[in-house]
């Protein structure tokens, strides 16, 4: 199958050539070109708006930047170095507004692939399906549904409460389930979080039925949905719910039962021996499980001010190909003494003059064409560990080889053992630890800590955010308020 990169620019070409809305009609759901009839009458260009799902998707304000971008700086291990909003400066402070630029741009960014996937369904329901017949149909479909249930999972990141506070009972998201097409369809309220949360569940479980079994090719596999990759989602998704016995009865699906870990049917996930192959050409190992490809291609990358290069490589005078936006917080993460000098990631660790310390997984130049990574197989090696240890409250023999796995492949000098932990208090603390130190700078740093009421720690002069505290959760998209006026505000 073709790259779908090449496809992007010419759908969003058909999407502005479509529309013809005035600006008082504009939604906080954008319009798109899947609304029209003709674009469900042949199987190739029902194949493009399947394609055109990931280009949004993988949009600069969304997962093609910002939003990864977010779940970094918005912890405790970057310290903003130009002071700039439009940048995330507000963020980085903790001080987010309505109106700031990442909460603006995010929310109108995932409810347009939201939008773009419910018309898709919907079309698909009604004639689409003929077309190209019942398997391809729901290959098509569960794509789609894996798409709006990572695009609804990622909101409640930053706009709701975390599920563990009151179980999912706090305000969520307006949950639009059908494509908006002309006016007067976004009065929307907002439902609970737990209600969000069990249509992601729902999306995932129909994702993992309904997609095939593999792609065809590695690259295929890592940048377009298979079934393993809605079972991994999955392992995120329980986790973030605390919900530990089914994120181990999911991880199980894809994860051996003993070293070294793959996973036993479908698509073959395994931890790479070099971690720096994972963030280098082609991007596509076995440990990259859903990544977004970027190319050169004009509306194929980020975007100005989007690109995760842009913010955590240090300038060009500097000795980088960044703009300098965020070093690296020398109390945080990179502080760490468990963290040993002899670690393979400290690769990713880039000095420059005066003792500065940079980030430089994404070392592509200008345009940043580094592949975003959504989610990756050491992660659901890491989450399932976790699982079987809060899940015990035992030093889980199995948990500590995942663990260990994931350790020792960048550091050979270590090797945990049960006797390493006094008890499962210890080893979860392991476990967070290797997670702040294996996914640094894959905005996963947010996340880790508000699925657990964790304050936000002292980052700079920022100092610490407590949840329930201003700031902890940002406010509601000023747009949508506008717009929507059953949605209210936090």
């Amino acid at each position: 199958m073709k790259k779908y990169n090449n496809h992007i620019v010419a759908l969003l070409l058909a999407v502005a050539a479509l529309g013809s809305c005035q600006r008082s009609d504009l939604y906080p759901v954008p319009q798109t070109s899947v609304a029209d009839v003709s674009a469900f009458s042949t199987a190739g260009r029902i194949q493009s708006q399947v394609l055109s799902l990931y280009g949004a998707l993988k949009a600069g304000g969304f997962y093609g930047g910002r939003y990864l971008i977010s779940g970094d700086i918005k912890a405790d291990n970057f310290i903003n170095e130009q002071s700039n909003n439009v940048t995330g400066y507000d963020v980085w402070q903790e001080l987010p507004t309505n109106s700031s630029t990442m909460v603006l741009n995010f929310w109108s960014a995932a409810y347009l692939t939201i939008n773009d996937c419910n018309l898709f369904i919907d079309g698909m329901n009604a004639s689409g399906s003929t077309v190209v017949g019942s398997t391809l149909a729901g290959n098509y479909i569960a794509e789609a549904k894996l798409i709006r249930a990572l695009s609804y999972y990622s909101l409640l990141q930053y706009y709701a409460l975390p599920y563990a506070n009151g179980n999912g009972v706090n305000k969520g998201l307006p949950l639009r389930l059908h494509g908006i097409k002309s006016g007067g369809y976004s009065l929307l309220a907002r439902s609970p979080v737990d209600s969000v949360y069990l249509q992601i569940i729902s999306d995932l479980n129909d994702a993992e039925a309904g997609l095939p079994i593999s792609n065809g090719s590695a690259y295929n596999n890592v940048t377009r949905a298979h079934r393993n990759t809605a079972i991994a989602l999955k392992t995120r998704v329980y986790l973030t719910m605390q919900n530990y016995n089914s994120v181990i009865t999911e991880a199980n699906k894809i994860v051996s039962a003993s070293a070294p870990f793959t996973s036993p049917s479908g698509v073959t996930f395994a931890l790479q021996s070099e971690i720096t192959k994972v963030f280098a050409p082609p991007y596509t190992t076995s440990e990259s499980i859903f990544s977004l490809p970027m190319s050169a291609t004009t509306g194929d990358n980020p975007g100005t001010q989007n690109q995760l290069g842009f913010y955590f490589s240090p300038s060009k005078a500097a000795g980088g190909t960044g703009n300098g936006e965020y070093s690296l917080n020398a109390s945080g993460v990179i502080a760490d003494p468990n963290w040993l000098a002899t670690d393979r990631r400290w690769a990713f660790i880039a000095s420059s003059a005066g003792g500065k310390k940079w980030l430089n997984k994404y070392p592509a130049p200008s345009p940043y064409t580094d592949y975003p990574i959504v989610i990756r197989y050491s992660e659901v090696l890491l989450s399932l560990a976790e699982a079987r240890v809060r899940s015990t409250s035992t030093v889980d023999p199995q948990a500590v080889a995942l663990l260990n796995a994931v350790r020792h492949r960048s550091d050979a000098a270590t090797t945990y053992t049960v006797a390493s932990f006094a008890s499962a208090t210890s080893l979860i603390n392991a476990i967070l630890e290797e997670r702040n130190i294996e996914f640094l700078g894959e905005g996963l740093r947010n996340n880790d800590m508000m699925r657990l009421l964790l304050p936000l720690p002292t980052h700079g002069n920022i100092p610490q955010k407590n949840p329930g505290d201003g700031g902890y959760i940002w406010p509601i998209s000023a747009t949508e308020l506008n717009l929507n006026t059953l949605c209210t505000d936090n």
